[in-house]
């Protein structure tokens, strides 16, 4: 897999710089460094995006240099990653599909700061997958404990109160909890 603006040629040209900067971000938990890129899959066709965790080694860090990847996307995905005092938290859209009806989700993983699996894995899809969710950032309120997403989406969400093509997806006690999310639109 690539680094993040190591394109095979030809593609670097089509790559704009911010689509380049937007494709990494980094985060702080348990006094490690994460950062959850997304990089062009060289000689894929169609193109495809890996999207990998990398946990960085350094002296505040109990655990060593490690990386996993956490999803592939027929576009490019949006991705945000969020250390609280309680949990790490990765979010990214998707598209599982070249085809062109194929909808775009947003992915949210709790992740295990110690092994990089997956302690929880929620998707943000439009009701029947009637729309798509292309935009999903992250934000947290109660010191960490209450984790909101939010972005842009196409169509209604399950449950949603409100209406509009904005969403805020507030997670209670995400770190402790399987109970769903609850949607706000505007």
């Amino acid at each position: 897999m690539s680094p993040v603006g190591d394109f095979p040629k030809g593609r670097g040209s089509q790559e704009t710089l911010d689509a380049q900067q937007a494709a990494l971000t980094t985060s702080s938990f348990g006094g490690c460094l994460f950062t959850l890129s997304s990089a062009v899959i060289p000689v894929e066709l169609p193109p495809r995006h890996a999207i990998p965790l990398t946990r960085n080694a350094s002296g505040t860090c109990p655990y060593p240099a490690a990386r996993v990847e956490l999803g592939r996307s027929y576009n490019t995905p949006h991705i945000a990653a969020l250390g609280t005092s309680v949990g790490l938290t990765t979010a990214f859209s998707y598209k599982q599909s070249p085809s062109g009806s194929a909808k775009t989700q947003c992915k949210v993983n709790h992740i295990d700061a110690a092994t990089l699996t997956k302690l929880r894995d929620t998707n943000i899809v439009v009701n029947f997958g009637a729309g798509n969710v292309p935009v999903c950032n992250l934000d947290q309120t109660d010191a960490g404990t209450t984790l909101v997403v939010y972005g842009t989406k196409t169509g209604p969400l399950p449950g949603e109160t409100g209406s509009g093509g904005n969403y805020v997806a507030t997670d209670y006690n995400v770190f402790t909890s399987t109970t769903a999310p609850v949607y706000y639109a505007y």
